[in-house]
């Protein structure tokens, strides 16, 4: 039997889960690896920060699995790095005898009294797995392990609270250093320090964050040289706000996905209080970008035709890198009518997409005007989320034009406001009247998505 990256993507509870697990498919962190003789079964042992190592094991058949660590995801880091050993055939999975503590897992799984090997193919699987849904049902159903359980998870989300609340200590404490030092030493070693929080940051659950920072230094070499020291005094801020946010209200499920994780989709979709909107859609631009933690971030970005509603829409996947270029099932410029669940926020953004209809290519809706004063439009989303990187606007007519050293900016068409553009105008863009333009504040410069001019549409590489 075998398994694919794909497979284990799916199985991931989000992406700070797929990212640990990137880091635990190294043979030096596995020991006890194998698998029976039939390759249904397959198990390993994984260092971690205790003394004994955590039990791992997975049935590929139906991709049942257990580990013995006391994470409250399902399933774990553990399981998801010993399919992705599995799937890359990072170590051979040998065939051997079922060791005892995975029989006795294997033979509760089936419902029966005795364990039974691997190897050894039973009689029944159907019957048996009803068996085991059974005894699963009665057990959810007994008042006293029910009320272990919500023990034991009320202790594990406190203890998780406990260490992202520590690694925001020594993020502060970070920043304070890098302030005192001074910004010049720290954009130069941007980079190595940046890593050495990100870390900690990492090993305290705020897995988010740490990929925010570890990102950090690519943002402020984007910059022109004379802008980074701003650059990172933003940056800086932004996370001491964001840490500070999350000491005041840790459960807040917004404030918490900017830091340590993100709701799983089925909690989302669950969700009665989550926004939907069911209207036509405009697909803007995708944009692809390789991360530093060995994911890549898939980003989709939608605008609404209709009136009601947020304006933008974000789709945002991740895969791991070494599974190559993903297709993609959206093209630039395509319109459909279909339904999104936004995660909550007070500026929803990221959304799910729960049903999507035929693309619709005759549809003839313009897109809507900008819908407030343009100075707002840059300055309400901070009001509500001051720790925002990236903030979509729909800027009114206007064209871009390049400066005495050559670098492009976008003017209104009334010449009330210019704002520097993240690249060179080129091809289409350049000189062109644009009535709409949909782009990316990052908050010293736009990112061009798509932009409708008095001939129709052109895209950013247009």
């Amino acid at each position: 039997m075998a398994i694919d990256l794909k497979a284990v993507e799916q199985l991931a509870t989000d992406q700070s889960s797929l990212k640990a697990a990137a880091s635990l498919a190294k043979p030096a962190k596995w020991s006890g690896v194998g698998g029976s003789a039939d390759g249904a079964l397959i198990w390993g042992e994984c260092a971690g920060s205790g003394a004994n190592p955590y039990r791992v094991m997975a049935d590929l058949r139906d991709l049942g699995n257990k580990c013995t660590c006391p994470s409250r995801k399902f399933p774990c880091k553990h399981v998801l790095g010993l399919l992705w050993l599995n799937a890359e055939a990072i170590v051979p999975f040998a065939p051997a005898d079922t060791p005892a503590w995975v029989s006795d897992w294997l033979g509760r799984r089936r419902g029966t009294s005795a364990a039974r090997p691997a190897n050894v193919a039973p009689s029944g699987d159907a019957k048996d797995l009803r068996a085991a849904r059974a005894l699963e049902a009665e057990a959810a159903e007994d008042p006293k392990d029910a009320a272990r359980r919500e023990a034991q998870a009320a202790k594990r989300n406190e203890e998780t609270e406990r260490a992202i609340l520590d690694a925001l200590d020594a993020l502060e404490q970070w920043i304070g250093d890098q302030l005192r030092l001074g910004l010049a030493g720290f954009i130069d070693d941007a980079t190595a320090r940046c890593r050495r929080i990100a870390a900690r940051l990492v090993d305290g659950k705020a897995a988010v964050l740490a990929g925010r920072i570890d990102e950090l230094p690519s943002r402020l070499l984007a910059l022109e040289a004379g802008d980074r020291p701003r650059g990172a005094v933003v940056e800086l801020g932004k996370l001491v706000l964001l840490a500070r946010a999350f000491r005041a209200t840790p459960r807040d499920a917004e404030i918490r996905r900017a830091v340590a994780t993100s709701e799983t989709r089925e909690t989302v979709l669950a969700d009665p209080q989550a926004l939907r909107v069911d209207t036509q859609w405009e697909v803007l631009a995708e944009q692809v970008q390789t991360r530093r933690d060995g994911l890549v971030s898939q980003t989709t970005w939608l605008l609404n035709l209709a009136a009601a509603g947020p304006r933008f829409a974000m789709l945002l996947d991740f895969f791991p890198a070494s599974a190559g270029r993903r297709g993609s099932v959206f093209t630039p410029g395509v319109r459909f009518r279909g339904e999104l669940v936004f995660y909550p926020s007070q500026q929803p953004l990221r959304a799910l997409l729960v049903r999507r209809d035929a693309a619709e290519e005759t549809l003839t809706l313009e897109w809507p005007a900008p819908d407030e004063v343009f100075s707002d439009a840059l300055t309400r989303p901070l009001l509500a989320e001051p720790w925002t990187i990236d903030i979509p606007l729909l800027l009114p007519q206007g064209r871009f034009a390049r400066d005495d050293a050559g670098h492009a900016w976008w003017r209104s068409g009334d010449g009330t406001a210019t704002l520097p553009v993240a690249s060179n105008a080129e091809g289409l863009l350049c000189g062109t009247d644009l009535t709409r333009t949909a782009a990316i504040w990052s908050g010293n410069r736009l990112t061009i998505l798509a932009a409708q001019t008095p001939w129709g549409r052109i895209g950013s590489h247009d």
